[in-house]
């Protein structure tokens, strides 16, 4: 294998534009980032569903389960057709 082909990795401290710092491992010497897991709204439950074109409703409507029909009425015996010899 060559040497020195993989880039050094270093130990940084990542700064979020909330405050939060946490440490990890990077190529570069410091990271800043916009978002975190601390304040994305995914990660934190204040994501809300918005279903602006009524998909949702409308997955909903499709599938739903419908009741169940009545009992079909019983049908009459059939007999079988009788053969002359």
């Amino acid at each position: 294998m060559k040497e020195n082909m993989h880039p050094e990795l270093h130990d940084v401290k990542v700064h979020c534009a909330c405050g939060n710092e946490f440490m990890t491992r990077s190529t570069k010497k410091e990271l800043r980032v916009e978002i975190c897991s601390s304040c994305h709204p995914y990660f934190t439950g204040k994501q809300r569903l918005m279903d602006t074109e009524g998909r949702v409703d409308k997955f909903n409507k499709k599938y739903a389960k419908k009741a169940a029909p009545a009992a079909p009425e019983a049908a009459p015996a059939e007999t079988a057709p009788v053969t002359e010899a």
